[in-house]
């Protein structure tokens, strides 16, 4: 099976990275209109339905603008509009120059994370249990905000780079042939590490299960191609202990279609690069001098 390794969870230097990247020391609205110092809570209020993800990156971002988070919903917690997911206090110009790139944060992640709750609910009522898993399709320097918010919609992370785990793809096999490609990679992975292997049709399948292949991507195929592949396993004595996956221009909306191939898992690239946000506010309380 693919690597299942957590995701980071150390947010400081994507936030102070972040906050750079916003000049939030030059915010000069604020210091033209607010020229002394005033304590005030923050408030983050959801404005849609969804799964909170992103807390840990919102944490990072108070740390860095020295604000306290006084409260705060868990990743994963089920929100609605209206929700209150969590609450800081400091002063309200550092509050205020931190708005944008907390909000960022929070609203980017949680999308990721309902986009996967969507997935999953999509993937329940499988003739096997059918995982939904992420993949290395996400945006520069978020993979593991990203990563960490498909764990908190239910989903699994996947590799989370190119050293976690040994995938033979296409473009590899344009240059080795599948079966040598796989005795390679066998005889350099590490011990019980397992070789996986991109494929496309019914006769790569079988091939690359021959050759020793202990995973199958089974990429950009309809259901019914699908199952007609694990069939084609199955016949030959070869699906027993193979784990399967599907990839490829798979959305949440179409998870179900896959429900009855009798993969293992199906991963989506969408969940991650093209999630839509989900939108948060906030809202300032009480300044006092």
């Amino acid at each position: 099976m693919p690597s299942r390794r957590t995701p980071s969870t150390g947010f400081d230097a994507l936030a102070r990275r972040a906050l750079a990247e916003d000049r939030a020391s030059r915010d000069r609205t604020t210091r033209f209109v607010l020229d002394r110092p005033a304590v005030a809570e923050g408030r983050v209020v959801a404005q849609g339905s969804g799964v909170l993800s992103g807390v840990g990156a919102a944490r990072a971002v108070a740390r860095a603008q020295g604000l306290v988070v006084t409260s705060a919903l868990r990743d994963g917690s089920r929100v609605r509009p209206g929700t209150v997911v969590l609450r800081l206090r400091g002063d309200v110009r550092r509050i205020l120059s931190a708005e944008r790139t907390l909000l960022n944060f929070l609203m980017h992640a949680s999308g990721v994370a309902t986009e996967t709750r969507r997935a999953v609910d999509a993937a329940r009522g499988a003739r096997r249990p059918l995982e939904v898993w992420a993949t290395r399709k996400t945006l520069p320097g978020l993979r593991d905000l990203e990563k960490a918010a498909v764990v908190h919609g239910g989903g699994r992370p996947h590799r989370r780079d190119l050293s976690d785990a040994v995938l033979i793809k296409n473009n590899h096999l344009a240059v080795v042939p599948l079966a040598e490609a796989v005795v390679r990679a066998r005889a350099r992975a590490r011990a019980g590490e397992r070789v996986q292997v991109e494929v496309r049709s019914r006769t790569e399948a079988v091939a690359a299960a021959r050759a020793g292949a202990d995973a199958l991507l089974l990429d950009n195929l309809s259901p019914r191609g699908a199952r007609a592949v694990v069939r084609s396993l199955e016949r030959a004595g070869l699906r027993r202990g193979r784990w399967v996956e599907l990839s490829g221009g798979i959305t949440p909306d179409r998870v179900a279609a896959y429900r009855s191939v009798g993969a293992d898992a199906v991963s989506l690239g969408g969940i991650t690069h093209s999630a839509p946000a989900l939108p948060f506010h906030l809202v300032l309380v009480s300044p006092t001098a």
